[in-house]
């Protein structure tokens, strides 16, 4: 059996500066997501084997780990044995998994494709091998239907992008074994991840759910005209969001509470909270509300591109991370 399908959930954290033993790992779907999954493996010192039906597959997941390499460098998370040289590029999902130990399958997010593609996945990979979906929001029962050996599939969904963010979302199915979960959370603690287990299936998981209650009141005051799409996205970036960086909402109000805590936070706020809470707005994404949003988001980012947009976002994560990675 592989290191990787005997790891139980107590082994302990390895940061990203320590080395792991070198792995097999397999990408399928060499896309944004699927490609920047490879940068952080190969950081880490691993051997990817990626592949993708588009025809300039290869060209742009090369390009991509190629412009993340240095990101990775300046935040110290290249490991002295990590080489680009280490990936490869193949023609078919079967042949990428030949002989990996790990497979993490960032397709389109489309449950036929992935039912399909898990089912190949399964066919051809190592028996002791676990195969995790970076699905945001799809049940890893479903995507795993026509899997012979549904037990070792699980959810492995990050966030964008995943060689920066820390967090993986770890949910198992009807029919995975627990020990898939904790290898699962195992390596990707190995990685220098912070992998949460999700104890139930959910459309959306978790974080996507919480991300989404909150833009569903961002979008409802917009509507509303009580605020703009620039200062509704300052309201949390330049308020809330800051403390957030650094912890959640129930840790965020246990210190609200003062020297009593979440306690005195409950006994004192909670009839306010509640009022705040019960007029909560459910404005739908009318093709209106639709265009109000992407009207007021380009009038935000004053022309700039997308490219420049990501700069400025990964140049700020890694001010963030430096600071996050010393508590």
């Amino acid at each position: 059996m592989s290191t990787v399908g005997a790891v139980l959930a107590e082994e302990p954290r390895v940061t990203h500066r320590e080395s792991a033993m070198r792995r097999r790992i397999a990408v399928v779907g060499a896309g944004t997501i699927g490609a920047s999954w490879a940068a952080i493996f190969l950081a880490r010192g691993h051997e990817v084997r990626a592949s993708d039906p588009s025809s300039h597959g290869e060209v742009f997941a090369r390009r991509f780990i190629a412009e993340a390499w240095p990101t990775l460098e300046t935040l110290g998370w290249v490991v002295p044995e990590a080489d680009i040289a280490n990936f490869s590029f193949h023609a078919s999902a079967s042949a990428a998994v030949e002989g990996a130990e790990f497979v993490q399958e960032s397709a389109p997010e489309r449950e036929d494709v992935k039912i399909r593609l898990f089912a190949e996945i399964d066919a051809a990979a190592p028996k002791d091998a676990i195969i995790a979906s970076s699905s945001s929001g799809l049940p890893i029962s479903r995507i795993a239907a026509e899997c012979r050996h549904p037990e070792r599939c699980v959810i492995g969904h990050p966030f964008n992008p995943p060689h920066l963010i820390p967090l993986v979302e770890v949910v198992g199915g009807d029919k995975t074994a627990p020990q898939a979960i904790a290898a699962a959370m195992a390596f990707y603690r190995e990685l220098g991840k912070h992998p949460i287990h999700i104890r139930k299936e959910m459309p959306g998981h978790v974080a996507n759910r919480l991300q989404a209650a909150l833009w569903r009141e961002a979008v409802h005051l917009v509507a509303e005209g009580v605020v703009s799409v620039a200062d509704a996205d300052a309201a949390i970036a330049h308020g809330p969001g800051l403390r957030w960086a650094l912890m959640g909402p129930h840790l965020t109000f246990h210190l609200a509470g003062g020297d009593g805590g979440m306690s005195h936070f409950m006994a004192h706020l909670a009839p306010a909270v509640q009022s705040w809470m019960d007029d909560l707005g459910t404005t739908p994404l009318t093709p209106a509300v639709q265009k109000i949003i992407i009207d007021g988001v380009a009038d935000e980012t004053g022309g700039r591109s997308m490219a420049e947009l990501r700069r400025w976002r990964d140049r700020k994560l890694i001010e963030i991370l430096r600071v996050t990675a010393a508590r």
